[in-house]
């Protein structure tokens, strides 16, 4: 289901997957692999590259029972919903008629539009973890892994983690050795899993241990409201005495230290970037009061919060360039 405006690569990995998974060598014929491109209307689809996709079929022509998944390939989010009332209405009969159904970059978007998210994981990409949580504030985003799987709601972070997620499913239904095939010519060494951490464009890269990564991501996710050491290693499924030991062996410091650190480095990226009080941005970095983050704040930079607005400068300090990037999506 081709949305307006949606997003190439994910869609171009993830049927390209198929494609070469459909048949022996590179021939395309569509043997142990069948899609088809639909739209509302049936007119071709032009993705957020300016290329158009079609010739495409109609909802009303292609009975969500025909078949085994539906994948929603979402486009640029802007102030239009984002899915139509006939893109709404075909994903609940589909769901009434339980085919699994499959959201792809912001295509859970249009998957929680139509109601059939609650209770459910959602995935997303980082970068549009503030859209959600904007949008959909009792939906609880999963943004530190690439996809994920939630009985017959299956939700994927887009860009190449499509191709994971299509190796996955073709190695569910035809075997290894067709996912292998398809990722080796499309030059990906190996399919990564579904909990595998998503890259980002921010903060430690010299992190090895994926469940490291994750957490880092969580923390990133949640600086106005950090989950306690506990909280953090309970979403992650392994004990606290795990994560602390892998902090300190990845980063040499407790999961509290880092997650303390980062939010007083974003309340520093806040004071020279916005207006924001120094009341406001305590509490956008989850300080409880004004006095513990004034404390916490110059023990790191050897200043206080009032000097910082006043104009005082100092020097950078570590992951501050890695971090802007970050630190300018979530301030904005």
């Amino acid at each position: 289901m081709l949305q307006p405006r949606f997003t190439m690569l994910p869609f171009a990995a993830f049927v390209d997957c198929l494609r070469l998974a459909a048949d022996e060598g590179d021939a395309s014929r569509p043997i142990r692999c069948r899609w088809r491109f639909l739209s509302a209307d049936g007119q071709p689809v032009q993705a957020s590259n300016g290329a158009t996709i079609g010739p495409c079929d109609t909802y009303r022509d292609s009975p969500p029972e025909n078949f085994d998944y539906i994948v929603v390939c979402g486009g640029l989010l802007d102030d239009r919903p984002a899915a139509d009332a006939r893109t709404v209405e075909y994903l609940r009969e589909a769901a009434a008629r339980r085919v699994p159904l499959i959201g792809l970059c912001t295509g859970p978007f249009a998957l929680i539009q139509a109601g059939l998210m609650k209770g459910r994981r959602c995935c997303v990409s980082w970068y549009h973890h503030g859209d959600l949580t904007q949008r959909y504030p009792d939906v609880v985003p999963v943004a530190d892994r690439l996809f994920v799987v939630d009985g017959d709601r299956i939700t994927c972070s887009g860009g190449m983690a499509a191709a994971d997620l299509a190796a996955w499913i073709v190695e569910r239904h035809i075997g290894r050795a067709w996912a292998q095939k398809s990722l080796h010519i499309m030059q990906i060494d190996s399919a990564r899993r579904g909990n595998a951490a998503q890259p980002q464009p921010a903060s430690f890269d010299r992190v090895t241990d994926n469940r490291i990564r994750r957490a880092i991501r969580l923390i990133e996710q949640h600086l106005n409201d950090p989950p306690s050491t506990s909280a953090l290693a309970n979403m992650l499924d392994i004990s606290r005495r795990q994560l602390e030991r892998g902090f300190m062996q990845e980063l040499g410091m407790s999961p509290s230290t880092f997650s303390r650190d980062l939010r007083l480095r974003y309340g520093l990226w806040l004071l020279r970037h916005t207006s924001r009080s120094i009341t406001e941005i305590s509490a956008e970095c989850g300080f409880a009061d004004n006095a513990h983050f004034t404390r916490q704040f110059r023990r790191l930079f050897e200043c206080s919060p009032s000097q910082i607005e006043r104009g005082t400068d100092i020097h950078e300090t570590p992951y501050d360039g890695e971090l802007a990037a970050l630190f300018a999506e979530r301030g904005r």
